[in-house]
């Protein structure tokens, strides 16, 4: 349970997260030590980095922001070397095993 003072704290860290505000490391840490801890909280930091990503996206980017679509921390795109294209096996390697399987 979140005490007024922490959740309006946190409320206002993720809110300057959202507008795309300067937020220093020790309050990123202070705010990430209970998105770990509380799911509600980690909903509101996601919900600002999709704000953040909306405010400097394309109509794309919007759009998935708005739906609540995908990950707002995308990992990395498959971007073959261009001397050894490898194989698209190779990239899914590092993939979930339900994604692995199909």
């Amino acid at each position: 349970m979140l005490s007024s003072t922490t959740r309006l704290k946190l409320q206002q860290i993720v809110d300057r997260i959202g507008r795309g505000d300067l937020v220093s490391l020790h309050e990123r840490i202070y705010l990430q030590k209970f998105a770990d801890r509380h799911r509600i909280v980690a909903d509101w930091l996601r919900q600002a980095r999709r704000q953040q990503q909306a405010a400097c996206g394309d109509g794309l980017d919007r759009l998935l922001a708005q739906l609540d679509l995908g990950d707002p921390e995308p990992g990395p795109a498959f971007r073959p070397d261009p001397e050894d294209p490898g194989d698209l096996g190779d990239w899914f390697g590092q993939a979930p095993d339900w994604l692995r399987r199909s």
